[in-house]
Formats: C-alpha cells, structure tokens, sequence
C-alpha cells in the first residue's frame, strides 16, 4: 500500500469514528483525493489570467490537480487546450461580467457557500448556502443571480428532498427565498408545506424569470414575476427550465422513466406554439441545460465508468439529430459572447 492510500485509508477510518457532518466532509475529501491523482485527460494549461473572449466557461473533471476547478475553452474550438483557473467550484455560471460560483468547503466540518467574483476573477460578495449547492444563473444582462442548494437530500432523486432558492441583485439586493412568493396553478393558490422551487432562468427583463415549482409529488413550469412576487404554473412536468437566447423557447428536464428513481431527458418548449419536443439524449439528464445558440443546447452528463466525471454534450432542438460530445471531462457549462 502506498503512503497516499495509507493516508486515505486513514481519514476514512476517521470518519467512520466521527460520523455525521464533519465525517461527510472527510470521506468526500478522500474522495477528490482519489479523483486528483494521474494526469490529465485533456490538453490543459493553468493560468491566472482573466479570461476575455468568446469563451464555454465550466467545471473540469479531468482528473490530476484541476480536478474540480473552473476551467474554460475558446468557443471557435471548444475540443482544443483548457485554461484551468485556481478556482474550486461545485457549480459555475459566467457572464462578460461576473462568474458566479457554488462551492464545498470540504474539511473536518463541512461548509457550503456562494461566492460571486468580477471579471477580473476578485471576488464581490460570498454567502453561505444551507446545503449541497445544485444550480445558480446569471441573467444576460448580469444584473441578477439565482442560487437553489438542497436544505435536505442531495439530488432530485432523493426522496422528499427540499431546495432554498434565492434570487437577488449583483450588488446584493435581495428577494429572498422564492417560496415566499404566491405559487398559482390553474388560478389557485397553493400553500402546502412541501413546495419546492428551484432551476431559475431569466427573461430579458429584471422582473420575469421562470423556475421549477414542486408539490405532492407534481412539478410545473412557472412564470415568476418579481415585482408581483408570483410563480404561476404553465405547463406541467418540467424541471430546471433555460431559455433561449431569442426568448422563443424553452429547455428543460422531464422525467421519462420512472417515479421512484426518476430519469429525466431534455424537452424543448415552442413558447408561440405551445409544442414540446422531446430530444434523443440517452442516460439520465441531471444538468441545467445550456444555450450555444438558438438551435443547439449544452449540457453534462455524468460518466458511468468514472465517478465524479462527466461530459458536456451538445443536441439540436430539431428533435432529429443524436447528440455528440462538445467537451470532454467537463459539467456546468456556460455560454459567454462579449
């Protein structure tokens, strides 16, 4: 046995002893350990300089030392050399003007944060989040942020889970936890105490955006209106909504197989025509999909060979087209045009 294997051996022999947060906090440490060594999969090159240009900012999972880093690659050629930053994150979502990150601060005890930085990568603003970070976005015009963490569970998967969501400004104005806002389905106010709201895209405005309301076991599409402070329900079966850069349609997640263990594919609604297109995307979809432009989504999906990696992949909305590999050893992508 190695000394790095004794190490880990150690530390989970640990947190065997402590359990609870702080033994959670260990065995994922010993985890990323295991998923850091070797070297990398891919060209890759650390830098320290700010990204500028059109570039697919996301989180690396190749596996060596930026394994878990923000990352980002030219979009003219997204296959080519990665430029890997020094910053860990969970989730990642950037703009021209500010990147937004959801982190694990893994240690003896296990902390969970936000953490919003400049362009020039010098952070503005960090908070702590309730718990395991799932999905944040930044609208187009980088004036408003959105960040849903699970308050109990860890993935959409797992029984009677529950999100906190939030949304506010980028110089910190907030609006609090969306379900404080009236939820409204079929003009009907629903109160019940296991409402969840989570997966926020934003319109082309600062006040409508559009998110993912869960009750009683039922999902729904809501128009949210900030202003109003209302999510009205749209269309049903639909979670983590992202909508296209023209404001015509609409990604998301639907459930296809199964109620007990879900598995979810990318659906596109025609928001003129009301018609639902359902994409050819094999393995189970748990990603905020991605606009790369009007016609073509992005979007990860996790590895079946390696665990803690994945690819991000790229489909036509046409409905026709299989999807193919876009970057390999990748998650969380976003599209940035300056």
């Amino acid at each position: 046995m190695t000394a790095r294997k004794r190490t880990i051996a150690a530390v989970l022999v640990s947190a065997v002893l402590l359990g609870g947060a702080g033994g959670y906090g260990i065995v994922a440490w010993a985890g990323s350990q295991e998923r850091r060594t070797g070297g990398n999969a891919v060209q890759a090159v650390t830098t320290d300089t700010a990204a500028t240009g059109d570039r697919i900012v996301f989180r690396n999972t190749a596996s060596g030392d930026g394994y878990g880093l923000v990352a980002f690659v030219p979009l003219a050629d997204p296959a080519g050399e990665r430029s890997v930053t020094a910053q860990a994150c969970d989730r990642v979502y950037a703009t021209t003007v500010v990147e937004m990150c959801l982190h694990i601060d893994r240690g003896i005890v296990t902390a969970f944060a936000a953490t919003l930085r400049g362009a020039d990568a010098a952070e503005l603003r960090t908070w702590p989040l309730p718990g395991i970070p799932s999905r944040t976005r930044v609208s187009a015009n980088s004036r408003l942020v959105a960040v849903t963490a699970f308050v109990t569970g860890e993935s959409y998967g797992t029984v009677a889970f529950s999100t906190q969501t939030t949304i506010s400004t980028i110089d910190g104005t907030d609006y609090g936890n969306l379900e404080d806002f009236a939820l409204l389905v079929d003009g009907e106010r629903i109160t019940a105490a296991d409402r969840n709201i989570w997966g926020v895209t934003f319109g082309s405005d600062d006040t409508t955006f559009y998110a993912t309301a869960a009750t009683a076991g039922r999902t729904w599409l809501v128009r949210g209106d900030l202003t109003a402070r209302t999510l009205t329900a749209i269309r049903e079966s639909a979670e983590c909504p992202s909508l296209s850069p023209d404001g015509r349609h609409i990604a998301y997640k639907k459930v296809v197989t199964g109620t007990a263990s879900p598995v979810w594919s990318i659906a596109v609604l025609d928001l003129e025509t009301g018609v639902e297109t359902l994409l050819p995307t094999p393995g189970n979809v748990d990603d905020q999909v991605e606009w790369l432009d009007d016609s073509t989504l992005l979007y990860g999906l996790a590895r079946t060979d390696v665990v803690g990696d994945s690819d991000v992949w790229s489909i036509s909305i046409d409905g026709a087209s299989q999807p193919r590999l876009f970057i390999p050893h990748a998650w969380s992508p976003s599209v940035v045009r300056s």
